[in-house]
């Protein structure tokens, strides 16, 4: 119970304490209802992020598969020469969105030029489908990337708000609890006393009224 030294046993230390409490339940309730909703989404990320993974895998498969046909077909030094001369992609940007309070990182750009689409019309079909391929598999790590990040930050976030709401509803509201016990202990006590007080002044008043009475009965008799 906390001691009389850091609480103030008043009727209006008591009303500030209820209200507090009344206070922390709300704000625990919205803590739950944002934890709920950041493990639906991190559940939904996590799904979308799997389905990319294997989609990854798949592409890569594909990449090297149409990699090794443009090496038979074009010559490892054509290819290799090809490869020097890809124009570079759009530059890529990080932006962010909000999930639930949360920002989480969205990449934007490493598109291919308008140059790059020219390009690929002058190169042998195999080199064409090997440079597609590739560029498919660097977009989809991108996505997989930003996907990996955003479920980092979300479990981060849960964990967060659950350390917030358990120590809201294990050890905030029990000792805001734990004061209104004591405030109301102590206001008790001190009605106890005072009504206690309160007889033994009507007593003692009675008891002096009798004594003023039996002595001016006495003066009269004498």
């Amino acid at each position: 119970m906390p001691s009389a030294i850091n609480i103030r046993p008043t009727r209006l230390e008591y009303i500030r304490t209820k209200r507090r409490i009344v206070i922390a339940r709300k704000g625990l309730k919205l803590l739950k209802l944002k934890r709920q909703a950041l493990i639906l989404e991190f559940f939904s990320t996590s799904r979308t992020a799997a389905t990319l993974r294997t989609g990854l895998q798949h592409e890569l498969m594909k990449g090297y598969e149409s990699l090794r046909m443009a090496e038979m077909m074009a010559g490892p030094i054509r290819l290799e020469n090809e490869a020097m001369k890809i124009p570079s992609l759009t530059n890529l940007d990080i932006k962010s969105k909000n999930v639930m309070g949360v920002r989480i990182p969205k990449l934007v750009g490493g598109q291919r030029h308008d140059s790059l689409t020219e390009y690929l019309l002058e190169l042998p079909t195999s080199i064409n489908e090997a440079i597609k391929s590739f560029q498919q598999v660097h977009k989809m790590v991108l996505d997989v990337a930003e996907k990996e990040t955003a479920l980092r930050k979300l479990l981060f976030e849960i964990e967060k708000t659950k350390r917030k709401s358990n120590a809201i509803e294990n050890v905030f509201i029990p000792r805001l609890a734990a004061a209104v016990k004591f405030i109301t202990f102590r206001l008790d006590e001190m009605e106890r006393d005072t009504f206690i007080m309160l007889k033994t002044v009507k007593r003692k008043m009675g008891e002096r009224e009798e004594s003023t009475k039996e002595e001016e009965q006495k003066i009269l008799a004498g």
